[in-house]
C-alpha cells in the first residue's frame, strides 16, 4: 500500500510516546478495548502495566495475546497496530514502573504519581509484536 511505513519507520513510531488502545479477546462478547500507557524499543518487546486484580490482567492470561494501536490525532494522520502473544506476566519493580510514568508525566508530578501507586499491585505483561498494521497518510502524493 502506497502509504504503509517501513519497517525502520513503524518501529521507531510505535516507540514513540502515544496513549496506546489495547484490545484483548473475550468469549461471546465484544473485544475489551481500553486506552493504555505502555513502552518500546524498537525491535524489542512491548510491555503494558495493568493491575493484578483488573479484567484486563484476567483476559491477557487467559487469551495469553493482545493488539496496541497508536495513532497520531492531528494531520498528518498515522497509525500504527500490533498483535502478538504474551511472553511474560511479571510483577511490577520499581525502576521499571518509574520509567513508564516518567514517559507520561510531567517531572514535576512524577514523585506524587509514584506515591499514588505505591500500593497497587501491578503486573508488567510483555508481548512480541508479530503482525503490524500501519499508514501514514503523508506518504499519499495526491495530499502532498
Amino acid at each position: 500500500m502506497a502509504n504503509s511505513m517501513n519497517h525502520e519507520e513503524r518501529e521507531y513510531y510505535l516507540a514513540d510516546r502515544h496513549v496506546g488502545v489495547l484490545s484483548v479477546a473475550r468469549i461471546g462478547k465484544a473485544p475489551l478495548v481500553l486506552p493504555i500507557w505502555y513502552d518500546y524499543e524498537p525491535g524489542g518487546e512491548l510491555w503494558v502495566m495493568t493491575p493484578r486484580d483488573s479484567a484486563k490482567h484476567k483476559l491477557l492470561e487467559r487469551e495469553n495475546r493482545f493488539s496496541l494501536c497508536v495513532q497520531t490525532d492531528s494531520w498528518p494522520y498515522r497509525y500504527v497496530s500490533v498483535s502478538g502473544p504474551v511472553t511474560s506476566i511479571e510483577p511490577r519493580d520499581e525502576t521499571t514502573v518509574r520509567s513508564l510514568v516518567e514517559r507520561y508525566i510531567p517531572t514535576s508530578k512524577v514523585e506524587r504519581f509514584v506515591e499514588v501507586i505505591a500500593d497497587v499491585d501491578y503486573l508488567i505483561i510483555r508481548m512480541r509484536p508479530e503482525q503490524w498494521a500501519t499508514s501514514d497518510v503523508s506518504k499519499n502524493d495526491y495530499l502532498a
